[in-house]
C-alpha cells in the first residue's frame, strides 16, 4: 500500500493547561512545555507509516536545527523523505499548542519554509507510483490546486484535507477531487455557512428551501453540509464530528449518491491534537489497501479515536495493535 502526503513539516510546542485562554488572559501550564515534530502533512505521513504502508513525504523545512530534526524524525519512521525540500535561508514550520484538561486544543502556526512550497513540490508528488495520494492545506493553496489538476489528469486517487481551508476553498473543488475531509468548522469556512444552519436551496439533504424552515442540528446540519461539498466537486465528501463519528456524502451517481452517518468510537481521550491527521491517513491507507467507502471511514474514525487515549501530536498516532486495544477494531479492514 504505497501512500504519498504532499503537506507540511512543523516543529510543534504544546503546553497542558487547566483551560484555554481566553483573549488577553494568561494560563500557567502545570508542566514543561513538550517539544516534537508536527505539522499536518509530517503527522499524516507518519500516521500511514505506522498503519503499514510505504510513504512519501513532499514538502519543505529550512535549513536550521529544526528542519533537521523533522527530516530526521520521518527517516525513523520509515517514512521516505526524498521529496522534503531544504530551503537555504528559510526558517523552518512551527506551531505553537495548548491543550486543555479534556483534550481540546488551540493551535497558532508559523508557516515558514512551508509557505515557499511551489512547482518542485507538484512534481515531487508524481515522481513514483502510490495507490493514494494525501494532499492537506497548510501549504500555499496554489500548490494544492496544481497536484489536484495533475491527479486528475493522471487518474490518481487523491485524499484532500483542507485543514485549515484557505480562502476561497470551494474553488479547488470545482474542478473534482476523490475525496475531501474537513471538520465542521473547516466544512463551515468552505461553505461560506455554518454547518448547523440550513444550506437551504434545491436539492439539499432535506429537500428544497421553505420560508419558515428552521437550522438543522448536529448530525443532520452536517449531513446537509456533506452533501454540499459533494455538489461542489467533491466524489467522496467526510466531514468528522470528532466523538460522533463522521458523515460521508457520495456526490450523485457515485456510490448510490446516499449520506450516511458513521458512528464514532468510545474512548478515554486526553488530547485530540493529531487525531484528524490521524484519521486523514488512516482514510488513504485504507482506500490504497481496497476498503469500500463506508468501511474506510469507519476504520479512519477507528483510528483517529485511538489517537486520543495519549497526549501529544506523533507520539500518540496509533499502529495496529493500539487500533484494536483502543477500539476493538482489528487493522487493515481489506487486502492489497
Amino acid at each position: 500500500m504505497r501512500v504519498t502526503v504532499v503537506g507540511s513539516l512543523n516543529t510543534d510546542i504544546s503546553l497542558a493547561v487547566p483551560h484555554l485562554p481566553g483573549p488577553g488572559e494568561t494560563v500557567l501550564s502545570p508542566a514543561g512545555a513538550v517539544i516534537g515534530s508536527g505539522g499536518k502533512g509530517a503527522n499524516q505521513a507518519v500516521a500511514a507509516a505506522r498503519l503499514g504502508a510505504a510513504v512519501r513525504m513532499v514538502g519543505c523545512c529550512g535549513d536550521d536545527q529544526f528542519g533537521t530534526g523533522l527530516r530526521a524524525g520521518r527517516a525513523a519512521e520509515g517514512v521516505d523523505a526524498g521529496g522534503v525540500r531544504v530551503i537555504a535561508g528559510a526558517a523552518s514550520g512551527m506551531a505553537l499548542i495548548t491543550v486543555d484538561a479534556a483534550g481540546e486544543n488551540t493551535i497558532a502556526v508559523a508557516a515558514g519554509a512551508n509557505a515557499l512550497a511551489g512547482p518542485d513540490e507538484v512534481a515531487a508528488a508524481f515522481a513514483a507510483p502510490c495507490e493514494a495520494l494525501v494532499v492537506s492545506a497548510e501549504i500555499p493553496a496554489g500548490v494544492i490546486a496544481s497536484v489536484l489538476a495533475r491527479a486528475r489528469e493522471t487518474g490518481a486517487t487523491c485524499v484532500l484535507n483542507l485543514a485549515p481551508a484557505p480562502d476561497r476553498a470551494d474553488g479547488l473543488l470545482a474542478g473534482g477531487v476523490d475525496w475531501l475531509v474537513v471538520n465542521e468548522q473547516e466544512a463551515a469556512a468552505v461553505l461560506g455557512r455554518p454547518v448547523a444552519g440550513d444550506p437551504g436551496g434545491p436539492g439539499a439533504t432535506g429537500g428544497p428551501e421553505r420560508p419558515g424552515d428552521g437550522p438543522s442540528a448536529g448530525p443532520e446540519g452536517a449531513r446537509e453540509a456533506a452533501s454540499w461539498l459533494a455538489r461542489l466537486g467533491a466524489r467522496h465528501a467526510v466531514i468528522t464530528l470528532g466523538a460522533a463519528g463522521a458523515v460521508l456524502a457520495h456526490a450523485p451517481g457515485a456510490a448510490g449518491g446516499e449520506t450516511v452517518l458513521v458512528p464514532g468510537f468510545s474512548v478515554a481521550s486526553v488530547d485530540s491534537v493529531g487525531a484528524g491527521d490521524a484519521f486523514v491517513a488512516a482514510l488513504a491507507v485504507a482506500l490504497a489497501a481496497g476498503a469500500e467507502p463506508a468501511d474506510a471511514v469507519r476504520a479512519a474514525c477507528a483510528v483517529g479515536a485511538a489517537a486520543t487515549i495519549r497526549r501529544g501530536a506523533q507520539a500518540a498516532l496509533p499502529g495496529p495493535a493500539d487500533v484494536l486495544a483502543a477500539t476493538g477494531m482489528p487493522w487493515p479492514l481489506a487486502s492489497p
